[in-house]
């Protein structure tokens, strides 16, 4: 922080209790009352440096006793205190902390250069533009004293220079320019010093963001910050910095946003934790029209929870109907947990406020549609990357609804309203809306039959996977005609299941080619039945792969046996011309070939019958499955 010393005489004030008293010899011969604090001074140096103060000891020298009343002079006692040292030429020092008090009582004094020369006014412009201005750090500490020297400061355009100076630094790219941000990091030096008559050494900054000045500015007044983030925007700033300064003022300023862990710990200032209610929505509102209207800037967690302030602060519907726009540019952003907001209302209805999810989920439909969102095919829909977004926002609406289903006084039309809202493409398949269903039937079971039914006319029996075919068959809570539709469709599923198996054998016997992609023989309604085809292909291929080897072992066996039994009619036919003993040690070693020729051509057998009795087991299996389905359909 810059400073700068005026004067050269030793101190010679004095204070006694609420009174200053001036040490110099001379008896004082002029009281000034500024405030409840009175001085004892001297009338020449106060007239040689303030023509104000020369006229009004002037205009009271005919009293015994001169007295002076200054009850409006900017920065009060403490101001005249220094100005006072000033004429006396005393030691005091210029810091950005007491420039603007100084600068504000010497106008109003007029301490003019035709008055002495060097006065405090010229003192105090030098010092504030050429020191002040040049920092980020001292435009900040005299901007912040503003507030209490107005409209003073606003008169000599003080405030107005302050916030040009914050501005322009605060714009400035700082991977192009270490200045200012040098003032809030380490440099590192290879060699020299940093600077050197304000010309670089060499020396490197370390990274630095883009959001470097977000906690200085948050602790300036709003009005303040208000008017700085103004002149920003005018100077061409970037909509996404302009944006997070703001969410982080309002993290800073509003205590509901802090109780949130996700959103960074950001300690309160001593002025937003003395914030009224009413202050805080005015707050609020003010931050809504300031934050630019465009998707991705602010995440939307944050802005979900500046909608749940705004609720308990009870902001303008203007100001909640904005926030909520903001939200619905980004659903597919969003988490559940965000997404359950409180119902505020003095009603309580409902726990969670549904009607305003539902006015969420319109805008983002409107803003889809606006884009160029279509109907495409069911089959498209898990390929296509422009409909992410809406298929991650069903998802959500799907899993918002199983966590309000089970709230007593919510009622099926609005449940069906916000059920029904996302058109049909946006869900590829209904296991979320099944389980929302069910959860609501859980938590009301005393639902007529009529409510129960049309409820399940919102699930799509043929967008089901199997796994959820398989427990909505056994719901003893969904209608009879539901169940009976479950099973119909998974009697559908498995049969172009079976139908997909029998084809890839068929593939198998015909060509060598290994097959790829099993999963594109199915169709639309068998997403959830895929598995099923792959496991019955594995198996059918192994027992192929098991039964030709089998087949090859069988004919070697086989080809030797035919050898030696051609061997036995030789040695039969030349039994005269060899002798017995050579007869029967041949007898012997075919005897013993012929056992082992029969010995494993009984357990080759024995295989083939056994991986045949497994082939016909699975096929009995499949048939019997069949019928069973066609039964209960």
């Amino acid at each position: 922080m810059g400073s700068v010393k005026l004067g050269s005489k030793p101190d010679a004030f004095t204070r006694r209790g609420q009174a200053w008293f001036c040490t110099t010899g001379l008896p004082s011969d002029v009281i000034v009352q500024v405030g409840e604090m009175s001085f004892h001074l001297h009338k020449f140096p106060l007239l040689s440096k303030s023509a104000i103060l020369g006229r009004l000891i002037e205009e009271n020298s005919d009293q015994d006793e001169c007295t002076i009343k200054l009850s409006d002079i900017p920065g009060g006692a403490k101001s005249f205190e220094l100005v006072a040292r000033f004429c006396y030429g005393l030691k005091i020092e210029l810091s950005p902390a007491n420039i603007v008090h100084l600068r504000c009582a010497a106008e109003y004094l007029e301490m003019t250069e035709e008055t002495a020369q060097d006065n405090l006014i010229h003192q105090a412009e030098m010092f504030f533009n050429q020191v002040v201005l040049r920092s980020w750090k001292d435009s900040l500490e005299a901007l912040k004293t503003c507030d209490v020297l107005l409209p003073h400061a606003e008169d000599l355009h003080i405030a107005k220079r302050c916030v040009e100076s914050l501005a322009a630094k605060a714009s400035i790219d700082p991977d192009l320019f270490g200045w200012p941000v040098s003032e809030h990091g380490a440099m590192h030096s290879p060699g020299g010093s940093v600077l050197w008559n304000g010309i670089s050494t060499g020396a490197k900054l370390g990274n630095f963001s883009s959001d470097w000045w977000y906690d200085d500015a948050s602790s300036l007044s709003f009005p303040t910050y208000k008017r700085l983030i103004s002149t920003m925007e005018s100077r061409g700033a970037k909509e996404e910095i302009v944006a997070g300064s703001l969410t982080y003022y309002a993290k800073k300023c509003l205590p509901g946003l802090n109780r949130r862990q996700s959103m960074g710990p950001v300690p309160l200032t001593s002025a937003a934790a003395t914030l009224s209610e009413e202050e805080q929505r005015h707050l609020l509102e003010d931050i809504d029209r300031m934050l630019p209207l465009q998707r991705g800037l602010i995440s939307t967690n944050v802005l979900l929870w500046l909608l749940r302030t705004a609720m308990i602060l009870k902001v303008s519907r203007a100001c909640i109907s904005n926030l909520e726009k903001r939200v619905g540019m980004q659903l597919d952003e969003a988490t559940l947990e965000d997404l359950l907001l409180p119902n505020f209302s003095y009603t309580m209805d409902t726990l969670y406020n549904v009607e305003c999810v539902r006015r969420i989920l319109d805008h983002f439909l409107a803003m889809d549609q606006t884009m160029g969102g279509g109907s495409p095919c069911l089959d498209d829909v898990m390929g296509s990357p422009s409909l992410a977004p809406i298929t991650a926002v069903a998802k959500l609406i799907d899993g918002y609804l199983a966590e309000i289903a089970p709230d007593i006084n919510l009622k099926p039309p609005k449940f069906e309203s916000l059920a029904t809202a996302l058109p049909e493409y946006a869900r590829p398949l209904d296991d979320g809306l099944y389980r929302a269903i069910d959860v609501y039937l859980k938590a009301h079971s005393c639902l007529p039959e009529s409510e129960r039914e049309h409820l399940c006319r919102l699930i799509d029996c043929q967008k089901l996977s199997l796994e959820a075919c398989t427990h909505a068959a056994q719901n003893e809570r969904l209608p009879l005609r539901v169940v009976v539709q479950v099973l119909f469709f998974e009697q559908l599923q498995l049969r172009t299941s079976i139908a997909g198996c029998l084809m890839v054998s068929d593939n198998l016997e015909g060509s060598s080619r290994p097959l790829h992609g099993s999963g594109t023989i199915a169709t639309s309604g068998e997403a959830g039945a895929r598995w099923v085809t792959s496991a019955a292909v594995r198996e059918n291929q192994a027992l192929r792969a098991g039964m030709d080897s089998m087949r090859l072992r069988l004919a070697e066996l086989e080809r030797e046996c035919s050898g030696m039994r051609q061997d036995i009619r030789k040695l039969g036919g030349a039994a005269g011309k060899d002798g017995w003993a050579a007869r029967v040690q041949r007898m012997f070693s075919l005897k013993m070939k012929l056992q082992m020729c029969s010995t494993e051509e009984g357990k080759m057998n024995d295989r083939h019958r056994s991986a045949s009795a497994k082939l016909e087991k699975l096929q009995a299996k499949v048939s019997s499955h069949k019928k069973h389905l066609t039964i209960d359909a």
